[in-house]
Order: C-alpha cells, then structure tokens, then sequence
C-alpha cells in the first residue's frame, strides 16, 4: 500500500489541462461574456442571468453528491465514480473558460455554446448513469435530473448566498468558535448569524476586481484579505485565548489531546477517500496528512488500520487531512506540472504548519460516547463559494488575535503575529452509520442548547488548530503582493470561504475508551 508524497507524486495523463488554462481569472483582466441561463437552479426561477457585460469569472452547478441522502451501500462505489466523473467535467470547463477569453469577447454566446452547454450534456448522461446505479439495486434515484445538470456562468462580484442542501446550521459546539464580526474593507460588515455558524461574503463576494487574480491566475485577490486589527473582538462567553470553545460549565469537561506532528514528511496527495474511493486526484488539490500514513484514493479500512502513524500515542492510527496552504510569492512546488496543483491553479511555495494541535472535547450537556472505529467526518465545504454557506465552517485568525475571527477573509497579521486556521468538527452521531450517501448525514452538530438532536450521541469533538509562519501579504494599488491561499477546486477560485478539514477515526478501542474517560471525568490527557 503506497502513499504519494512529494518524492513518489506521480503526474497522471488522464486529463491535459493547459498551463495558461487559469490565466485572467479573479482581476482586472476578466473579460465580458454572455449567459443565457437562470442564476437559480429551480425549473420556476425567473432570474435571468443574461448579461452581456458581466465577467464570468467561473462556473456553478449544482452538487449532485449533497442531494444523495440514501445511496445502497451496493451502489455506492458506481455512484462515487460518477461524482467525481461530474468534478473532472467542471474542472475542465472551467479550463477551457479561463482559456478562451479572447474567443468570448468576440462571441456573445461563446460561454453558452461552447462551455457551458457541452457541460449540461456531460453532466445530464453522468447523472443519468448515477440513477442507473442506484435503481440496479432496488434504490430511489435522485428526481429532477435536468436541473441538477444544468450549470450557469458566475460572476466573481456574485456571491452565493443560497442555502445549499447542506445539513446547515453550523451552530458550533460548545459555546461556539468566537467568530467576531469581520467588518469588511471599504466600511462593510459581515456580521455572523445567531447560530455561530459562517459569516454571509460580502456584496463584492470576496471576488474583487481589483485585484491580479493570484500567482495562478484564479485567485486569490486583494478583496479576499483583511487587516486582523479591523475585525471586532467576539464578546461570546465560554471562548478561549487560542480561538477555540471552551467546553462549558456542566456536562463532560476533560480534553485529550493527540500529536501527531505538522507532516514535516511531506505526505500529500490530491486523493480524498472519503469523498471519491477509488479515483485519483479525487480532490483536485493538494492535501497534509498527518497520523494515519496509508490514506489515499485506494486505501480500504484495513490498510488503515494497518499503516503506520506519526502520532506519539501509537493507539491513533486516525487520518486527520486538510488542504495545503501556499505563499503566491512566485516561487513553485514540486507538483507544478502535476492534476491537482500546477495544471488545475493550486500553485506557489507549500508552507509548512508550525504547530498543528489537535484536541478532542466534551459536550457542555453531558457525557460523550465513543466514536466507532473507520467513522469519517467531513467538515466545511471546499465548494462554499459556489454552493453556498450551508456547510460552510471556516475561521481564520492570527496568533494574539485569536479573539477575531474571519470566515470570508483571509487575515492580514501584524509582524510578530503567525496565521491561525480553527475548525471544530462536527460532534453528533447517528449511533449507527461510519458515512453516509453524502458523507454528512450522519453527523450533526449540537443544537443551541448544546444537545443532540434526532436521537444523536455526543461523542467528543475534534477541534483543529493549525498556526503558519508566513510574511503578511501586502495591498499595492488594488493588488495583492505575496499572497497566501489554500488550495482549492480551480473554479473556488481560492477563497478563504472553502477551507474545511476531514478526519477518519482509527483509535484503538483501548485508547478512545481513554479519550472517552478522560473527557467524561474532566481530566486533561495526553
């Protein structure tokens, strides 16, 4: 069982997408293009997007995989199949919008014709395929395959704001993640919801045009950062110094914490065997992996639960996997020329985290049961910037600042201060499924009163702690000098907004009955 890392990557022919494929995308340089087609997915929307002098700066299609709330388990490695077949095709188009702006200031109808339509027509027979799949074995396909295919150009100035499928209502656990109000550049104010969860993106949609579109070309811009010292201090109670919740004052108030190292052994790779089982490049970008060491595309239960980890406690085989931070300073990485970096925009200089702690909590209301053995939990959304927030869960801060928390932003940190990425996992399960159709649907988070709903356990709540030492890009006339970003699908085009995390439970059952005692009689262990 082999993993890729940056000695062993492996540049993959299955899809030629040129190097200037993400050029002029994100700034200035976007050029007009003409849409005809609905800005709302619904067969009763009247929006129409036609818009011969907006920039389409990406493409939006539905995501099929959040609408699969029953797949049988029989089907599901057809059905996983064709939804990263439906990745691959929207990666493509977007490559060829990015390459073609020439062709499309000339054509009015360029985008529709030639990107666009061709992507229903793919989408429309791969959808039809997933039916199949789950019809065969006695199952109920997804209805409405028209809309579902259908895919509309994006203005880099047109936030999606839409609800999503999601499992919505990110309500944090415990108390919340201290999210303050992230008052926006130019005097705008993103204010939180009441439920703790993500922030709306401002009017502009952290789009921007302003900005040079990043190193790539498809982001991020100048609008998507934002000095730290301008975000107001969150007054939220029960939130501690490093950003974190705190457990509460009831309820099972001990910690365990795990380390497993900041993957100084350069494990990547652009698989996500959660999500797509079985397809390489599943993700296309680039991941850290730290603890479990046999996570790839191919990598069953039983290869993790036989790899090796680079926790201390040898009891934590878990996979715990996020995409890569990079600095745009000009400088490339070994997967350049590489799916998944380089030929699909996720470029520049992979930084290194310098402190990576990861901690499980309790739940303020009561005590947690274990977490079964291969349980897989996906948390924020990589897709938020075209899905909307539903299943958004991003915080961005800086060391000193930890009380200022940005979720639509990148944050700009005064010298001294090192970047901070938060996320609190979700910590409600359905007491029976590892994964489920659309890899959310069995967990959830608390409710506001800290409980579980619809019969869910609490089990303990992995939180997420990442620190990078990186220079503070600066803003020179509108543009971003030396920019950071995380790695994305290209048409996210890097915003800060699709930052989410991922995790596979592989703890011995002696050491989560440990975690589990440690939390539930209010001890700190290690």
């Amino acid at each position: 069982m082999g993993r890729t890392n940056r000695k062993r990557r492996s540049t993959l022919a299955n899809r030629a997408i040129a190097a200037s494929a993400a050029l002029a995308l994100g700034g200035g340089g976007l050029l007009a293009a003409n849409i005809y087609a609905s800005a709302g997915e619904g067969k009763n929307s009247t929006r129409n997007a036609q818009t011969t002098a907006a920039s389409v700066a990406t493409i939006k299609c539905p995501d099929v995989g959040q609408q699969l709330r029953s797949v049988p388990q029989r089907a599901r490695a057809g059905v996983d199949k064709e939804l990263a077949k439906l990745d691959q095709q929207i990666t493509e188009a977007y490559a060829r919008l990015a390459s073609t702006r020439q062709a499309q200031a000339g054509d009015t109808g360029f985008v529709q014709n030639s990107i666009l339509g061709p992507l229903t027509s793919k989408r429309t027979a791969t959808i039809e395929r997933i039916s199949v799949n789950i019809k065969r074995v006695g199952g109920t396909a997804p209805s409405g395959v028209g809309n579902l295919a259908k895919c509309t150009g994006w203005s880099a100035g047109q936030p999606n704001t839409d609800a999503g499928q999601g499992q919505g209502n990110n309500g944090q656990n415990n108390g919340g993640q201290g999210q303050g109000g992230n008052a926006g550049q130019g005097g705008e104010t993103s204010q939180p919801p009441a439920d703790g969860g993500a922030s709306q993106p401002p009017a502009d949609g952290g789009g921007g045009q302003a900005g040079n579109g990043g190193q790539g070309g498809n982001g991020p811009v100048a609008a998507d950062f934002q000095d730290i010292k301008t975000v107001q201090p969150s007054n939220k109670r029960g939130v501690g110094a490093n950003g974190l919740a705190a457990n509460g004052r009831g309820g099972s108030q001990g910690t365990f914490t795990t380390s497993c190292g900041t993957n100084a052994n350069d494990n990547h790779n652009t698989d996500n065997v959660i999500v797509a089982p079985g397809v390489t490049n599943g993700a296309h970008h680039l991941h850290d992996y730290v603890g479990n060491q046999n996570n790839d595309a191919f990598a069953s239960d039983e290869d993790l639960a036989g790899a090796d980890t680079t926790c201390q406690n040898q009891g934590d085989k878990s996979s715990y996997f996020w995409p890569v931070l990079r600095l745009q300073d000009g400088s490339q990485d070994f997967d350049q020329n590489n799916d998944g970096g380089g030929k699909e925009g996720n470029v520049g200089k992979i930084l290194q985290a310098s402190q990576a702690q990861l901690k499980f909590v309790g739940n303020k209301r009561g005590n947690v049961v274990a977490m079964p053995t291969a349980l897989r939990i996906i948390t924020g959304d990589a897709k938020a910037f075209v899905n909307g927030l539903a299943n958004a869960n991003v915080n961005w801060s800086c060391t000193g600042f930890e009380n200022r928390q940005l979720t639509d932003k990148y944050p700009i940190c005064p010298q001294g201060s090192s970047v901070v990425r938060t996320t609190n996992f979700q910590s409600c399960w359905d007491g029976q499924n590892i994964d489920s159709a659309n890899h959310r649907a069995h967990v959830a988070f608390v409710q506001a009163d800290g409980t579980c709903a619809n019969g869910f356990k609490a089990i303990p709540q992995l939180q997420v702690r990442l620190v990078y030492k990186v220079a503070a890009p600066t803003i020179e006339n509108g543009t971003v000098k030396n920019a950071f970003a995380v790695d994305s699908f290209p048409e996210n085009l890097h915003k800060p907004i699709t930052d989410h995390n991922d995790f596979i439970n592989f703890f011995d059952t002696n050491t989560m009955n440990k975690v589990v005692s440690c939390i539930n009689t209010g001890k700190k262990c290690r």
